[in-house]
Parts: C-alpha cells; structure tokens; sequence
C-alpha cells in the first residue's frame, strides 16, 4: 500500500465517509477497493455560491500500490506521493542548570513552554498568579451574576489557569506559518481537544472543552516532573552580570527569591502591574499599535442567512461566521475574535474597569452572535512612552465603567441610535448576553472621536458587505480594548530580552502572539531555545 496527498477533493453536504471515499475513487478512475482508507489533512467550506455549498478537502489516501502507480503518472490528477515525516528531536545543551527554569503565566504561551521543558526532562517551575480552572470559573460567575461589584483581581477573565483564552471561543486559526503548529494541535487532541481541530481551515475549540483541555494539559506537565504554583505572583527580579539570576515569587504572605537559569515571561496583555514592573527594573520595551471599538451583536440566524443563503438550516453547516474590513481615512477598521452562537463576556481585572470580550462553547448553540468591532490606533494616537498605552487603556476602560454606572453595567447602543449619535433606547430585536447587564446610552461618549467615526463607517460598509449587518436593532456593547498588547518587550533573535539576559519575554503580553496558537507556539520555540543552552536534569 502506498499514499498519495490530493488537494481540492469536494466533498457534498450529505456525503457520508463512504460516498466521499467512492467519490475519490471516481475522480482518481480507480476501483474502490484500491482505496483502503481517506485521511483529511484540510477541511474548508466553500459557500461562495449560496445554492452550492460544499467543503474543499485536501487528503490523504492510502491506495494499492498498483492505484497508486497509476495516479501519480497522470500529471492531470495533481497527486503527490507522501513519505513517512522523521520525528524531530530538539537539540540539548550541555550547560548545568544554575537554577530552575521558571515559566512566568498559565496562558497558551506557558503552558506550551511549560509542556516542551516537562517532556524533555527539564522539570520546570510554573507561577500563575491566577487559581486552577474549576476555582477561576466560581470567582468568574460571581462578577457576572452581580453577587460581587468588581472582579478578583487575581482570578478573572483575564488571569487564572488557561489564561484568557479559557473564556473564550477557543479559536485556533492563525496567520503564521510555523512547523510547530502541527504539535501544538497534536497536543491538544491528545488532552482532550475535538480530532477536528486537527484539519478544519477553521478550528475552535469552545470554552467549555478548552477548560477540560487545559487542565488535562496542565496535569501532563506535573506527571512529567513539572512544578505548578497557582495564586503565585512575580514581584521582582535579581541581575548579576546583566543576567536574571533570581525572581521574587509572593504566595499570600510568603515571599521567597527562586533562583533561576531562565525565565520565559508569559504574562499575558491583561497584566498591566507585571508590565509596570518590569519597566521600572529596566528592561527593555517600546509602545506599539492596537485596536479598541465595541461588541457588536446580532441574531445569529441574521448572520446564518446572509452567509449561507437559502441552505442556512442545513445541519451540517451550523453556526456561520464572518470576517469583514474596512477603512476610516487611513486607518483600518475591522471584525475580530468572531463568536458564532456565543456571548458577550465582561472582561475586567481591575476596579472601575469596564471590558467586554466574546466567548462560546463547543457547540456554537446560542441565540446570538457577537465580534468585536475595532478600529487601528498607533503610537501617536496615545504617546511614545512605553506605557502611554496602558495608561491609555486605563483612561478608556474607566470611561467605559463611568458612563455603565456603579452597578457594573457595561455601556450599550443598538445600532441605529450610534450611527444617529443619540442616546438609545432598549433593542426590541436582540436580548443582550452580557452579564451582569447593560445601560443603554449615547455610545460615544465613552470611545475616542476618531473610534466613533470609524465604527460608524466600518458598520456602514460591513452592512453592504454582509446583509442586515447594520440593522436599527443590533446591539453595540463598550469597550472592547484588549485585543492585542499596547507594548512590545523587546527581544532579540535567540528570543531573549535585550536588556536582560536569561529573560524570554513570550506570547501575546511580550506583544509576539494574536492568538491561542500563535502564543502556544512562540512558547514551545522559547522553551527550544532555553534547551539548546542547558542540559535536562539527571
């Protein structure tokens, strides 16, 4: 038997595996029991044509070698043979640990550093300032329900096991090309993920099974000689040389200096103290640009119409999502973090602090749809300070708190009454999903000027895009302001600071990653990095 790797396969709606596979053999003009089996590398759904909507797959097929002769001589059938890949082993160093390798932050980035160091021998150290997973979850669902007025400020949204990802959609799509991609995915499956993550052109994985992942993820690092501290904060660092020699962990009223070889910083964008910090011992940073606008929500039967046509209630299409752009002079304005059938979630960390981000589960299920719509800001929008983002932020979100009342509302508008810049009235056609409620106001009162026009122009054009996209009754719900970090730590190619050595600042608060993939993988390529340096533990 040999296999071949076949790109563009269609495959229809209603197929089952075996009409799919009778399919195959058809277009390649071999008999169906020259094909053993169908493996599906890429699966994306083609619904350009809304009466024709089918999934494009790329696939592997295992064929009798005589089948398999006969295809890869026809140049027409654009097959190509597929050679058993060699499993790659990181290069080790030689160098003795002169401490523990810490890993700073539970989030993708972390945790996928912590796993490589884990696996290979080198038993790291991981802090998390935030609780384990079925903790977190409790802290989070009393700020949502309103029986406490400001969130933990150590076990949030933001902070805790999983990092900000395990209330969210889980999405792994990203843009980078990595060959590590494949591994974090395999990881994942592996701890529990859907086996789909492994081929869909758009995985995700759900809240609610990313939080058994992680924890089945977080349990593999521990079993592999990995210590994880939770409620354990970074409060200082020690540089002999120009080099990080110790960090100062606090556990409640416990402070202790851990000596360390190296340190991988995954501390995730919502850690602005921790940024604060670091900036005042000297290590090297720079402001970069971002985005911040609102939650925009519609029925996601309004989306499942316009994406999908007149199959919209077939049952293997689902939730339907989308991805709009546009622009405000020269600024880019654009949907983000798509959640199909989800909520809108309050996002806080701090006091007086008003955040919305989206989050669904597995199943996609709800009545609503949501995604952030933002608009670029730069540097010069808000200073060349290091931290003039973060203060920023700080000012923004507060407007947000202020303008949503003492109760924890979150500042709302339908969208007629923004594009109109008036105060609005209650939607009549959406219920709004965020928690613990929503004050309907003048919406611009709490965004930047240029942010204002910019939505407004981004739903008009999205509404020509997308239809019913600007209708009167969807709901506009602020701020929406972590997108991305304000700051970038700067590092050079060997993934270490600049101004501190033995400092790996990583994942999206270091201002490398924009999403779960992209920081699990800048997290696997620091740990690689450290191994390349230090020998594992006897």
């Amino acid at each position: 038997m040999k296999t071949i790797y076949l790109k563009n396969l269609r495959r229809e709606l209603d197929a089952t595996d075996e009409s799919f596979a009778a399919a195959c053999c058809a277009k390649l003009g071999i008999p169906r029991d020259a094909l053993q089996s169908v493996s599906i590398v890429r699966q994306a759904l083609d619904a350009r044509k809304k009466n024709d909507i089918f999934h494009c797959i790329h696939a592997e097929l295992t064929l009798s070698d005589a089948a398999a002769k006969r295809v890869l001589k026809n140049p027409k059938l654009g097959a190509e043979a597929v050679e058993p890949a060699a499993e790659q082993t990181p290069a080790f160093g030689t160098k003795p640990q002169d401490g523990r390798i810490l890993v700073v932050g539970l989030g993708p980035a972390g945790l996928f550093a912590a796993w490589t160091l884990a696996k290979y021998g080198y038993r790291p150290l991981v802090v998390e300032r935030g609780r384990p997973i079925p903790e977190r979850v409790k802290d989070v669902q009393r700020y949502w329900s309103g029986a406490i007025r400001e969130p933990d400020p150590d076990s949030n949204v933001a902070f805790g096991e999983g990092g900000a990802g395990t209330f969210s959609d889980g999405k792994l799509t990203t843009r980078i090309r990595d060959p590590h991609i494949d591994g974090v995915l395999k990881t994942l499956i592996e701890c529990g993920a859907p086996e789909e993550i492994g081929y869909l052109a758009k995985p995700h994985i759900g809240t609610d099974r990313l939080r058994e992942t992680v924890q089945t993820l977080r349990a593999r690092i521990e079993a592999a000689g990995g210590e994880v501290r939770f409620s354990t904060t970074l409060t200082g660092l020690r540089t002999e040389d120009g080099r990080v020699t110790k960090a100062c962990l606090v556990h409640g009223e416990t402070e202790t200096w851990e000596p360390c070889a190296a340190v991988i910083l995954a501390i995730g964008h919502g850690a602005r103290d921790t940024a604060r910090l670091l900036y005042d011992l000297g290590v090297s940073m720079a402001p970069k640009a971002f985005a911040i606008g609102v939650r925009a929500e519609h029925p996601q039967s309004l989306i499942n119409q316009s994406q999908y046509g007149p199959m919209a209630a077939h049952p293997r299409l689902g939730a339907a999502e989308y991805r709009l752009t546009a622009k405000s002079g020269e600024r880019g304005v654009y949907t983000f973090c798509m959640c199909p059938g989800g909520q809108v979630v309050a996002s806080a960390s701090g006091k007086e602090q008003v955040v919305v981000n989206g989050m669904s589960n597995f199943a996609r299920d709800g009545q609503n749809a949501n995604a952030a719509v933002v608009v670029q800001i730069t540097p010069e929008d808000f200073g060349t300070h290091p931290l003039d983002g973060l203060r920023y932020l700080d000012r923004l979100e507060r407007d947000a708190f202020l303008l949503g009342g003492a109760d924890g509302c979150a500042p709302a508008s339908t969208v007629g009454a923004f594009l109109r810049d008036e105060v609005s009235a209650p939607s009549r056609e959406v219920t709004p999903t965020y928690r613990p409620g929503v004050r309907y106001t003048r919406l611009s009162d709490c965004l930047p000027e240029f942010t204002a026009a910019g939505i407004r122009e981004g739903l008009k054009a999205f509404g020509r895009q997308l239809k019913g996209y600007d209708m009167e009754d969807a709901i506009l719900t602020a701020v929406e302001s972590r997108t991305s970090s304000p700051l970038r730590i700067l590092r050079d190619e060997g993934m270490e600071s600049v101004s501190h050595r033995g400092l790996y600042p990583v994942g999206e608060g270091a201002g490398y990653a924009g999403g779960i993939v992209s920081a699990a993988v800048d997290g696997v390529k620091a740990a690689e990095a450290i191994m390349r340096i230090y020998a594992p533990l006897a």
